[in-house]
């Protein structure tokens, strides 16, 4: 079996590149010319990267058409809501075009292919305290540029579905975190001062934004596993939250972190670090996912955290 994987070296790509591998799966990434690979480790010389840039329409049919995969797993995407604020109209290129040009070139090369899309929790938005945990009926009030870019594209996946009948599963991930990711998110940010804190590198302060905000976190080891489940067993043309249905607030996370530093740290609040809009409460719901495929969290949020610290450990 044949998988592509757009955004192979972003850091779930690079998990689910290893998760790929070891249910023996031919896995190829598309990746930009400059990208980063320090992400996929050891993977590197068991995958096949082939440099496309996904707003690049005829790039994008010449790599599809070549390749004729069985799956592609869509993870390519600007990923950040702080990003999305400063360059809206970028994310909203980047991530709805990459799609469309991805979809036409399977619809058009007339492969047996399934897709699946990787959207985001951060579409729901604005939740009442009624609505959660969040079922997939709830709903969609994005609060961000990039939240509106993946319902954006949950709603292309399903009109590409219904219009021309391509195998198009979405998943609706919730904040996933662990080793390998970017310090533009929260848990990742944390870890990383940490890090730098106990090398003496910074001063022993930790600069956080809205501590109050509650989120549902699985481990991105547990979130690609339910990738690849998704588009195994799933129905095409559903919907399904990836979720661990617990919801904390970001100020247990940071004390949770705290408590593994080797260090004595105060905390300040940075302004720049708070969004213009933020949902007070997002977790979910997985139940419809568990029902179809067995899908269900597995890794302790104890292991994810300390995983995360030791990695940037290493990093620095």
């Amino acid at each position: 079996m044949k998988a592509l994987v757009t955004g192979i070296s972003g850091f779930a790509g690079s998990h689910l590149a290893d998760y790929l591998l070891s249910q023996n799966v031919e896995v190829f990434g598309m990746v930009r010319s400059g990208s980063k690979l320090e992400r996929l480790g050891n993977a590197i010389g068991r995958i096949r990267l082939v440099e496309c840039d996904l707003r690049e329409e005829q790039a994008v049919h010449r790599v599809v058409k070549t390749l004729r995969p069985d799956l592609i797993f869509h993870l390519g995407a600007q990923s950040s809501v702080p990003v999305s604020w400063g360059s809206p109209i970028d994310t909203l290129h980047n991530n709805i075009a990459g799609q469309i040009h991805l979809m036409d070139a399977v619809r058009l090369s007339g492969i047996d292919c399934k897709i699946q899309i990787a959207a985001s929790s951060e579409a729901y938005g604005s939740v009442k305290p009624h609505e959660v945990p969040l079922k997939e009926t709830n709903p969609l009030r994005p609060l961000s540029p990039y939240a509106v870019s993946k319902a954006t594209q949950e709603l292309l996946g399903y009109q590409y579905f219904k219009s021309y009948g391509l195998p198009i599963v979405v998943t609706r991930a919730f904040n996933h975190i662990g080793p390998r990711q970017s310090d533009n998110f929260v848990a990742s940010s944390f870890a990383r001062q940490i890090a730098r804190i106990e090398k003496g590198e910074s001063p022993p302060v930790l600069y956080v934004g809205n501590l109050e905000a509650c989120r549902d976190f699985t481990d991105v080891r547990d979130v690609v596993r339910a990738y690849w489940l998704a588009l195994k067993e799933g129905e095409p043309g559903e919907i399904y939250n990836v979720a661990s249905g617990e919801c904390r607030p970001i100020r247990e996370l940071l004390e949770r972190l705290l408590s593994l530093a080797a260090v004595e740290i105060k905390v300040k609040q940075d302004p720049d670090r708070l969004r213009p809009a933020d949902a007070a409460t997002l977790y979910g719901d997985y139940s419809k996912l568990e029902r179809k495929t067995g899908w269900r969290p597995e890794i302790p949020f104890s292991r994810t955290l300390e995983d995360l610290l030791e990695d940037w450990r290493k990093a620095q």
